[in-house]
């Protein structure tokens, strides 16, 4: 899952994301936990439209991600900000950190990218070990709602100056949704490169993710739904996590 061919076309094809709201949401969690500046992480940062927004309202941001599509891109974004982001090319559930963080973001269901449950649990495992105790753990998910009755077997056109893209989905039995994207780029003479990725996301059932949480070390503050404090409910499409770690026992 290398995402690097989805890289070249990322931004343009995600320009209705609210990312300076988004920013600010997640700003506003982490003052709430006592978290206003700091070393944070960035999990799946792809091409760093967050990374460089979160930079830049104080924090000291180390971004993870495992394309050098989207690593490349977000290192050009990010180059203003100079040491206030370091970029690493990793897998997210096998973290390898220097150090410490006060707090770890993940957005944009990038956990849903991860290939199963155990994944994930590493993954918690992992963002558990290398933060200070008190720390924020913030993350979004695609829902098992959003799977089945959004996504499902739909298909999407997307067409804008840069790129035509066709955006293919096939819900699966165990609730995950295989995505297959046709990329279509002008060429010089007029005619058409085409370019494809294929992925596949998975949902979980919101407690059996707040269990998860609990074994890997951290306290449930809260499940929101997307971008306001209203907790999350049966129809909720994007889940949002904050969690506390555990102070050692």
């Amino acid at each position: 899952m290398a995402y690097d061919t989805f890289a070249r076309f990322y931004d343009s094809l995600t320009d209705n994301v609210e990312y300076e709201k988004r920013a600010a949401f997640v700003c506003r969690l982490l003052s709430f936990c006592g978290i206003p500046n700091g070393i944070l992480l960035e999990l799946g940062c792809g091409t760093g439209s967050l990374t460089a927004l979160l930079a830049d309202r104080g924090y000291d941001v180390i971004g993870v991600d495992t394309s050098v599509g989207m690593l490349n891109a977000a290192r050009e974004k990010c180059a203003p900000l100079g040491s206030r982001v370091l970029l690493l090319q990793q897998d997210m559930q096998a973290l390898d950190l220097f150090g410490t963080v006060r707090a770890c973001v993940c957005a944009l269901d990038g956990l849903n990218h991860l290939p199963d449950a155990a994944a994930v649990r590493r993954t918690f495992a992992g963002v558990s070990l290398f933060m200070e105790p008190g720390g924020a753990f913030i993350f979004d998910v695609n829902t098992v709602y959003k799977h089945r009755a959004v996504l499902a077997d739909n298909a999407f056109v997307i067409e804008n100056d840069d790129v035509f893209c066709t955006w293919q989905n096939a819900l699966q039995p165990d609730d995950s949704v295989e995505i297959t994207l046709d990329f279509f780029e002008e060429a010089a003479d007029g005619t058409y490169e085409r370019s494809w990725e294929q992925f596949t996301e998975r949902a979980y059932p919101l407690p059996e993710i707040a269990a998860w949480l609990e074994e890997a070390g951290f306290e449930v503050c809260g499940i929101y739904d997307d971008l306001n404090d209203a907790p999350a409910g049966e129809t909720t499409e994007r889940a949002t996590f904050l969690a506390r770690k555990k102070a050692a026992q």
